[in-house]
């Protein structure tokens, strides 16, 4: 499974990182969580708000920081 948060690594982007670290280990799923910063790259994928998260491939939200619960819904 591979986790992408999509930021430029403002405070929120963090947010969005720590939450999904806790998520990976409250579901007890292995899980890569990779940071992709490049701008061409989000929004070449649709996203024009920060922070973004997808699961693999699939952006799951956009412009918010996702909870540990949501993240952990979308992992289930």
């Amino acid at each position: 499974m591979k986790i992408e948060i999509m930021g430029t690594g403002c405070p929120k982007c963090k947010a969005a990182m720590a939450n999904a670290e806790k998520a990976v280990v409250e579901a007890g799923v292995a899980a890569e969580i990779v940071k992709v910063e490049d701008i061409a790259e989000m929004v070449a994928r649709g996203v024009m708000m920060t922070p973004a998260v997808a699961i693999n491939g699939e952006v799951k939200t956009v412009g918010k920081i996702p909870t540990v619960a949501e993240i952990v819904g979308w992992l289930s």
